[in-house]
């Protein structure tokens, strides 16, 4: 049974640990699936504040407290991939490159391109929690880059240049560039279309608990900056893909047996560096509902 709300519920004994990395820290010995009182919960959310992508070892829980955690940080997303929602629970994106009868069960090529999740909406996503099922013995790392330290590493003048700039996020940019490599990707119906309609962005934003500044542009779905020539638009962009993935603000996730990986939409974007064809890999993904950028 999915429990997460118990304020008052006696105290978990957890350890928060930093990785030796730019971005990042584990979370050893908290069982979501038992109630977590108001303190541990504000631990937690300090933590995810401070280190930007969590990974909780060992959580050995069902979906439904899989979704009843992520709860605890906001209202959930429906993806707009309904095809591949976990029967029963449908706040779960399956994520997998497994096919049954020769159907894909998930959302095989999820990733591919470094994102921030639901940019493309008005009101991207806060977070995302992604709970592995079935690992592959090689392969299947996901990346994360922490864009405000992107930011910060920026030439002071180029800072001045992009602050006030805005940028369109599409969720069809390379849709059926996908779809071209992977042809199981389904076809998106005329409803599925309408509800991605394009979001203006800023190009920076501000985190809206922290008040720390981070790029927000991605090669998977920012189009164009707005009001700029397209040539000097492609060139700008370009210029800051390159230099917000660069080895000084990632992450490498090596995924074990269990693990729960919490990130932090607002701050960082993340890619899946791919698993071999013949290796199942199979996770859950809930995303939190966030606000609108500024």
């Amino acid at each position: 049974m999915a429990v997460a709300t118990a304020p008052t519920a006696p105290a978990q004994t957890f350890e928060i640990r930093r990785f030796d990395a730019p971005v990042g820290a584990e979370i050893i010995g908290l069982d979501i699936s038992k109630p977590i009182n108001a303190d541990d919960f504000a631990r937690i959310h300090r933590a995810h504040l401070d280190h930007h992508v969590l990974v909780f070892r060992d959580q050995q829980v069902a979906p439904a407290d899989h979704v009843a955690f992520s709860r605890r940080f906001g209202p959930l997303e429906i993806h707009v991939l309904h095809q591949f929602q976990l029967p029963g629970q449908p706040e779960i994106l399956i994520v997998s490159n497994i096919k049954e009868k020769g159907e894909p069960i998930g959302l095989g090529d999820a990733g591919v391109y470094w994102h921030s999740d639901i940019s493309y909406k008005d009101k991207p996503s806060l977070g995302s929690l992604l709970h592995a099922q079935e690992l592959p013995s090689e392969g299947g790392d996901t990346l994360f880059a922490d864009q405000h330290l992107a930011w910060e590493a920026l030439d002071p003048a180029l800072q001045q240049r992009i602050l006030g700039l805005k940028a369109e996020h599409s969720y069809l940019a390379k849709y059926e560039e996908l779809r071209s490599k992977n042809p199981w990707r389904p076809k998106l119906s005329q409803a599925q279309i309408d509800q991605v309609a394009p979001a203006i962005q800023p190009v920076v934003r501000t985190h809206p608990e922290t008040g720390r500044k981070a790029l927000f542009v991605s090669e998977h779905f920012t189009t164009r900056i707005v009001g700029l020539p397209q040539d000097e638009s492609e060139a700008l962009l370009a210029e800051l893909f390159a230099h917000s993935v660069k080895p000084e603000f990632v992450y490498r996730h090596q995924w074990a047996p269990h693990d729960l990986v919490f990130w932090d939409n607002r701050s960082l974007m993340h890619l899946a560096a791919g698993t071999p064809d013949a290796l199942r890999r199979k996770l859950y993904r809930t995303t939190i509902q966030g606000d609108t950028p500024f």
